[in-house]
């Protein structure tokens, strides 16, 4: 057994952020962050956008951007939390600069403001299109110099400790010796990000596989919001690849048009705002026009943009484009909406703690009531940050209880068992990525949900059991948090009875 003060699962903005902060708080507290892959693999490295912050009250304000986020999540954001977030974001933007972040600017002290989908003004912090990769350059060179932080990479956490709703740490798998090591630990921080592979055609990387929520499910936290499932309009067409490449948002906010194949700027037809148009919005219309022509995707058009200010501002889009044989000042980009973001997860309170006794969340896999019924544009970055802050004030004036209770939790069984053979795991997943993107897409339809649901309580019951008499190893875990998250998008998706947001669900009779 190892023993830590903060154990912290994930390698995020959201984690990272808490570790520096608590370890700054506590020097003589051990920290502890296990990661499944390289400590600076996450969801905020491929965050190109930015974050969304008013940075300049003469030309923005607080209540227009926290209407833009209500607006946008559709009647069921919690709007104190929206509040709190919004006007906490100066604060944790300034800190990110002490840390070491650069952002984009105009002339000194004047930030090269973005402006994407939904937002009313320029207000998304950004640099250049590369903001998360930045942050993530930043936080970790912090942590790195404090030396009450050990970070473990390739240490896949499989499983909280949990009993009678209190949480005392994890058994994690260290992928390179296969030992399973339980961690025992005063305080645990979920921030395990994303689970764009559910669907497999996602943005995000292949790491997001939605194991914060399915280890939180099992050990009985509350999770809500889970159907609402945000596709960003503007991936990408690749036949080779799962994870796609993101076309950033601000792209559009550059200028950039929507097209069809017959140059129609169809985005007219839907909304005045037009490429403008929330996320929710682009991504439907898309989805509605591929299925009317049969169509494989449609096309951002950039011949228009001035080209030299374009490089500037979209380095690593123009590169991708570039080798993929697309010359933006003549071709049109073929784009095709993609998973990209989950707004619902484990729920948690201001402080971000859940439900479940010293277990807290934060970040992408965590639901605060923050984004409603669908993210506003580069909030996602900025919730972490003010959450992570939270979470830290919280337990620096707090003690910890009840550490006698640890003389009872017994290591995981790891008894020699065969391994399950990687080609059969390949195709389950396939499958079941496959069953995602038909039933539970960005348009759902209520026959193949129930259909959906059949099938992944079967899946649900036969992972389970090869977990018990087999080997464990990340891949398999992998599958099994999977389906268990894919299982609670279903039936939340089934039990959700309007339409809100990112949501759209219809009678079977209305499919086109």
């Amino acid at each position: 057994m190892v023993d830590t003060n903060y154990l912290i699962i994930g390698s995020g903005v959201a984690g990272l952020t808490f570790a520096i902060k608590i370890a700054d708080r506590f020097p003589n507290k051990k920290v502890t962050i296990v990661t499944k892959s390289n400590a600076d693999e996450s969801n905020t490295k491929y965050a190109q956008g930015g974050i969304a912050i008013v940075t300049d009250e003469t030309q923005d304000s607080y209540q227009k951007h926290i209407e833009d986020t209500l607006i946008c999540g559709d009647g069921l954001c919690d709007s104190d939390v929206v509040k709190m977030v919004i006007t906490e974001g100066p604060k944790r933007l300034n800190e990110l600069i002490e840390w070491g972040a650069k952002f984009d600017t105009i002339t000194k002290g004047n930030f090269d403001l973005g402006k994407e989908g939904g937002h009313s003004e320029n207000r998304v912090v950004h640099h250049k299109d590369q903001t998360g990769y930045e942050i993530e350059r930043a936080i970790l060179e912090q942590v790195n110099q404090k030396a009450n932080i050990t970070v473990l990479d390739y240490h896949f956490a499989l499983d909280l400790i949990a009993a009678n709703k209190q949480c005392f740490g994890a058994y994690v798998l260290n992928q390179k010796t296969k030992e399973i090591i339980t961690f025992l630990s005063d305080y645990t921080l979920l921030a395990t990000g994303g689970i764009g592979h559910i669907y497999g055609h996602t943005t995000n990387p292949v790491i997001a596989t939605g194991d914060g929520i399915a280890m939180a499910f099992r050990a009985k936290a509350t999770i809500e919001d889970m159907e609402f499932i945000q596709f960003h309009p503007t991936a990408l067409h690749e036949d080779s690849i799962s994870s796609k490449f993101l076309i950033s948002e601000a792209v559009r906010g550059f200028g950039a048009h929507l097209r069809t194949k017959n140059a129609n700027r169809f985005m007219l037809d839907y909304d005045e705002r037009a490429e403008l148009a929330s996320r929710d919005i682009v991504s439907q219309s898309i989805d509605l026009e591929l299925k009317k022509s049969g169509d494989d995707c449609v096309y951002l058009d950039c011949t228009h943009l001035d080209l030299a200010a374009f490089v500037k501002h979209f380095p690593m889009i123009y590169d991708r484009c570039k080798k993929n044989g697309i010359d933006i000042a003549r071709d049109w980009i073929p784009v095709i909406p993609a998973q990209h973001y989950l707004c619902g997860g484990i729920v948690v309170d201001k402080n971000g703690k859940t439900d479940i006794k010293n277990l807290f969340a934060c970040g992408e896999c965590s639901r605060t009531g923050l984004h409603g019924a669908n993210r506003l544009a580069s909030n996602s970055l900025l919730e972490a940050l003010v959450y992570a802050d939270k979470i830290y004030n919280y337990l620096a004036e707090v003690s910890f209880e009840n550490k006698l209770e640890y003389s009872s939790i017994s290591e995981w069984d790891l008894a020699l068992k065969a391994i399950v053979k990687p080609e059969y795991l390949a195709t389950f997943k396939s499958k079941f990525q496959l069953l995602m993107r038909q039933n539970a897409g960005i348009v759902r339809y209520d026959t193949d949900l129930l259909k959906a649901k059949e099938q992944l309580v079967q899946w649900q019951i036969e992972l389970e059991i090869i977990c018990k008499n087999y080997q464990i190893t990340t891949e398999l875990f992998e599958l099994l948090n999977m389906i268990t998250v894919g299982n609670l998008i279903v039936q939340q998706s089934i039990e959700r009875k309007e339409n809100r947001g990112g949501f759209v669900k219809y009678e079977y009779s209305n499919k086109i």
